[in-house]
């Protein structure tokens, strides 16, 4: 009884941190506008910032290239690092051209990190 106490605590405590974390991150590299004001150098960041703007897109839904750069671009001009970004981390997978987000168990887990 006492030790599953102590898991909630710490699990609790994660949580509480992850929070802080992902919300110092979006506060630090997201402009008031909502844009990208550069991409994160530290891993953990730039995952939490790829998680970010791919929460933006429509589950289940298939974009062109065209459309997910046009997508990009409204938070950062470097719209070909950030789709391979996409790609690299699980976040969506491309097929003949064609993008679509996978499901969240395929992608990395930056609280994980």
């Amino acid at each position: 009884m006492i030790m599953s106490q102590a898991n909630e605590m710490r699990e609790e405590a994660d949580d509480t941190a992850n929070e802080a974390m992902k919300a110092a991150v979006l506060r630090n590299f997201f402009t008031a506008d909502g844009r990208l004001a550069q991409i994160p150098a530290q891993y953990k960041k730039k995952l939490i910032a790829m998680q970010y703007l791919v929460e933006k897109l429509e589950s289940g839904r298939r974009y062109t290239e065209k459309e997910i750069n046009a997508f990009i671009q409204q938070f950062h001009d470097d719209y070909a690092t950030i789709r391979r970004e996409f790609i690299i981390h699980g976040y969506m997978s491309r097929d003949h051209e064609i993008y679509e987000m996978n499901s969240r168990d395929q992608w990395t887990k930056w609280e994980k990190v």
